[in-house]
């Protein structure tokens, strides 16, 4: 069972990351596909995510998941709150039975690089470009770094889920603390400020995983 990452955040939020080796047939004896997906990855993905509920809480009621128009999954009761993300080969999901959550996983790309002014405000754009964060978090590269921002900014639109929102005026990245940078473990906070309402703090939980970006929030 290729688990590839979990952790127990408090008492009520769990989170898991899974490796997809399986075919559709090992996701579909626990969860079924409950909309329509041609594509076969995007299938296998989808299947993954929902099972990865189901492993994270044993009574997660995957069958009561409704879409809302923002294309974010939620159960009407809010009996549990949950955020899922796909990227290559790899699920997450974060669920808990009392706050409100997200998560998003990224694997770097190059094309990070063309769209960052799409989603970085100036400030932040400064703090890429000023190389500080070089002596901080190891051997991390350009392109890992605009990953990292993009990574955390999901992970808050999915929190927030109501869609309609400005990456680079309504989320707002403040400081990256790196609690780890050794043995290639890279790991962190980062504090943000939401403003699509009310001035929200939030902090935002990173980790390096081999090859991909995990965060994740919890309020």
């Amino acid at each position: 069972m290729p688990l590839f990452y979990q952790h127990s955040i408090n008492e009520a939020a769990k989170l898991g990351v899974w490796r997809i080796a399986e075919d559709e047939l090992f996701f579909l004896e626990s969860v079924p596909l409950q909309r329509s997906i041609t594509h076969p990855h995007k299938r296998l993905q989808h299947l993954a995510g929902r099972w990865l509920l189901k492993y994270l809480y044993a009574d997660f009621p995957y069958d009561l998941i409704k879409i809302a128009d923002t294309r974010k999954p939620f159960l009407l009761n809010e009996a549990y709150h949950f955020s899922i993300s796909h990227c290559g080969d790899y699920a997450a999901a974060i669920v808990s039975n009392k706050h409100r959550v997200g998560v998003d996983i990224e694997k770097p790309a190059e094309k990070i690089e063309r769209i960052q002014y799409k989603f970085l405000n100036d400030s932040e754009i400064d703090f890429i470009d000023s190389g500080s964060w070089r002596g901080l978090s190891g051997k991390l590269s350009r392109i890992q770094m605009l990953t990292l921002l993009w990574s955390a900014k999901e992970a808050v639109f999915k929190w927030y889920g109501h869609g309609e929102v400005d990456f680079s005026s309504h989320i707002l990245l403040q400081k990256i603390h790196f609690t780890e940078s050794n043995n290639s473990i890279i790991a962190g906070e980062i504090d943000c400020e939401f403003l699509k309402i009310a001035t929200t703090n939030l902090t935002l939980k990173f980790h390096w995983l081999e090859e991909i970006w995990l965060v994740y929030v919890v309020t």
